[in-house]
């Protein structure tokens, strides 16, 4: 993300509660060992949290929103809970009324500064955190308002339910992809209505193609195949909660191991290619999809960067949303990793992404 961006786009609040890229194969990409040091782009928090189950010797997590880095310090918080469904009730992945008192329970971990920006938007914990961001809240509006008018409750479960391959196809084909659907999926996923409500429309600068046209397409690949069953993301845009399916970091069997690694974690506000003029070493890069906000002088400037500072044999994960961008092809140290990253790509349950790429460093 670059300078001039941060200045024109309002950081004021949380654009995003959770992660929306699969923390399952960013893991497989990177292959993080113990002695690995890791530079992630904090978003949520939610992947850097996964970083740490692999057990690496440090991951410094880095956004330009202080606001995001408040919310990672909240998860990082609800991990020092005694227990996993204490962490599930304080985030807002279970029911609860006693938010808080577990807030109050592991407050003391935070820094002043969050501590005191938690105090003051406390009702966005009471609401369930991890539907409380920009993001979140669009989907929520689909949900609320455009769903039921597309189809009912039970039909919308019945898209998760357990089908065979010909099934779910047919499903989708016959059922679900009615002219209501097409019609107002084009509407409310048009550029213009998630620029004002989902995105902001200094995201979407650098996109060249029809975005309503590009996501409906993606969706339709995702949606009649028996993957979209047990999708997480898809479950909260349709249904409004995770479960039964959890992002990994979220997962009761990675608590305890994650909760070990906590004090490998560190948060940096700014960019990500400044966290290495201060920390040497890093070698395992998380970039999510920051590339799709820059403008190409702007992306190759940072991609060398980001080459130039990092470790040998350095490995990178990133995403292309609607904008496609490959560091490689800017920096000949790099390699592309084209059958893993194709592999990958398939099996990412966020759906709406075009491309999930690994490349790795020479020397």
């Amino acid at each position: 993300m670059s300078e001039s961006l941060t200045h024109r786009v309002d950081f004021g609040f949380i654009r995003y509660a959770n992660c929306w890229e699969d923390a399952d194969i960013l893991l497989q990409a990177l292959d993080i060992k113990p002695g690995d040091r890791v530079l992630s782009v904090a978003s949520a928090g939610d992947n850097s949290f996964s970083l740490l189950s692999c057990n690496p010797e440090l991951v410094v997590a880095v956004d330009v929103n202080r606001i995001q880095l408040h919310l990672c310090e909240l998860k990082k918080a609800a991990f020092l809970l005694p227990s996993h469904i204490e962490f599930m009730e304080l985030l807002g992945f279970a029911p609860s009324d006693r938010r808080r008192q577990l807030f109050e329970k592991v407050s003391d971990g935070m820094s002043a500064l969050a501590q005191a920006y938690w105090k003051i938007n406390f009702e966005q914990i009471e609401a369930g955190i991890i539907t409380q961001g920009k993001f979140e809240k669009y989907f929520g509006i689909f949900r609320k308002w455009i769903l039921p008018c597309i189809h009912g409750r039970k039909k919308v479960e019945k898209l998760f339910a357990a089908k065979s391959a010909e099934e779910q196809e047919v499903f989708y084909r016959k059922t679900w992809n009615n002219w209501r659907w097409r019609l107002l999926f084009r509407i409310f996923f048009s550029k213009a209505v998630m620029g004002k409500y989902g995105r902001d429309p200094e995201f979407l600068k650098e996109v060249q193609l029809t975005v309503s046209r590009y996501i409906f397409l993606k969706a339709e690949k995702h949606l009649e195949k028996p993957a979209a069953q047990k999708n997480h993301f898809l479950y909260h845009i349709m249904l409004g909660h995770f479960r039964p399916q959890l992002p990994h970091y979220a997962r009761p069997e990675n608590f305890e191991n994650i909760k070990t690694n906590l004090h490998k974690l560190q948060f940096r506000e700014g960019y990500a290619q400044d966290v290495l003029n201060d920390i040497s070493g890093i070698n395992v890069m998380n970039l999510s999809n920051i590339f799709e906000y820059m403008n190409p002088e702007i992306f190759a400037s940072t991609v060398h960067a980001l080459v130039e500072k990092s470790g040998g044999h350095a490995r990178f994960a990133y995403w292309n949303l609607m904008v496609p961008r490959r560091m490689s092809v800017i920096n000949e140290k790099l390699v592309y990793l084209r059958e893993v990253s194709e592999n990958l790509s398939e099996a990412d349950k966020g759906f709406f992404y075009n491309q999930f790429i690994v490349e790795t460093k020479n020397g």
